[in-house]
């Protein structure tokens, strides 16, 4: 309660020293640090001394990192009788980052845990609120100058994962640090959750502007509360007037009754899906429509779909599935059904990532010449 306290009154830029103040003289704390993502979940870059004077640690192999990755606390012997807590920065879902405090060891922090646990928690709800009035936390997620074209792209988006009793959802873009057109978006209401996954066309800014547009327009629809046929007609209208069908967008749209797992979905020109259910994955298709944009006044129908309590959806842009080795081969959904297979234990939000190395490593490490997007779905039910 007082570092909720701390944190509500504090300055945006001041969350770190108002919780830093608190966990000295509540939890005996000798330091404080906290690590945030950076946009290709490389690395956990620390923001408490600005601007970045202390170095990054790796989100794969570091104490930090292991926190980050299991999002449970972890707590790293340093001297005698003292420890470092590591602690997941989380909202709903959304992984941010990792909170870490050295303290006293033994009973001492098994005693404080658990709390400071809920501290990190509370922690990572104000960075979120205070991202509308300051740049801090943003600048700290980047280990690279980002494109305009990517920024862009990344203030666009919801999160990069969020979970619910009913779901598990995680995404990751790259090349993080200069993305063009490829887009996630979701939003979720007490029974129903909707999900839009793009493949966006062209490069660069004009790359980027296309798909503000056309996700703007969805959600504009969206919120309206227009059923998800209608959101795809009255986008493709924003877009076409617009680009008078130059440019276009290809878009997978789903609308999930939570209670049921029945869903519309619309295919207009899409990435692909496959799902994986058992030790089975399969390429689901669906009726193929024209994408937003391409001529006017397109009519779209929804069509009916089932998820199962247990199925993973794994959505994929072309940047993915078309990928070529050093030989010439394409990755394709061979490729990809393996990837599934391989990180089917793995939470829904560290599947992308995943996915995405051994997608590198197809590639050869060769610097990637489009977006590639991977969307994971876990279905858990009521």
């Amino acid at each position: 309660m007082t570092a909720e306290r701390a944190l509500r009154t504090a300055a945006p830029h001041e969350l770190l020293d108002a919780v830093r103040r608190v966990l000295v003289a509540e939890y005996k704390a000798e330091s404080v640090e906290l690590f945030m993502a950076d946009y290709g979940l490389t690395v956990l870059q620390p923001v408490s001394v600005l601007p970045h004077t202390l170095e990054p640690v790796s989100a794969y192999n570091s104490a930090v990192g292991r926190a980050f990755g299991a999002q449970e606390p972890f707590v790293e012997p340093v001297a005698d009788g003292v420890v470092r807590a590591h602690l997941p920065v989380t909202v709903r879902g959304d992984r941010l980052g990792v909170l870490s405090v050295t303290l006293p060891g033994g009973e001492h922090v098994q005693g404080c845990l658990d709390e400071l646990a809920e501290v990190a928690d509370v922690l990572g709800h104000e960075v979120i609120v205070a991202e509308r009035d300051t740049d801090i936390y943003l600048q700290a997620r980047r280990k690279d100058r980002l494109t305009l074209a990517a920024e862009m792209q990344w203030q666009l988006l919801p999160g990069r994962s969020c979970s619910r009793p009913e779901y598990e959802l995680g995404a990751q873009l790259e090349p993080a640090y200069a993305i063009f057109g490829d887009n996630f978006d979701w939003s979720a209401t007490a029974d129903r959750l909707t999900l839009y996954v793009t493949n966006g066309m062209g490069e660069g800014i004009e790359a980027s502007l296309l798909t503000n547009l056309a996700i703007n327009a969805l959600r504009n629809a969206r919120r309206a509360g227009i059923p998800l046929a209608d959101q795809a007609a009255l986008a493709d209208q924003a877009v076409y007037a617009h680009y008078r069908g130059r440019c276009y967008l290809s878009v997978l749209m789903f609308d999930f009754d939570l209670a049921t797992g029945r869903a519309r979905v619309v295919d207009a020109g899409s990435p692909r899906m496959l799902r994986l259910r058992g030790r089975t994955v399969e390429r689901i298709t669906f009726d193929a429509q024209l994408p937003l944009g391409m001529f006017e006044e397109t009519d779209y129908v929804a069509q009916e779909f089932r998820v199962e309590p247990g199925d993973r959806l794994v959505f994929v842009s072309d940047g993915v599935y078309a990928v070529a080795s050093p030989k010439g081969e394409r990755y394709g959904d061979a490729a990809l059904a393996r990837a599934i297979q391989s990180t089917r234990l793995l939470p829904a939000a560290e599947v992308p990532r995943a996915i995405l190395r051994e997608l590198t490593g197809h590639r050869g490490g060769s610097v990637p010449d489009d977006d590639a997007l991977v969307v994971c779905l876990d279905w858990h039910g009521r």
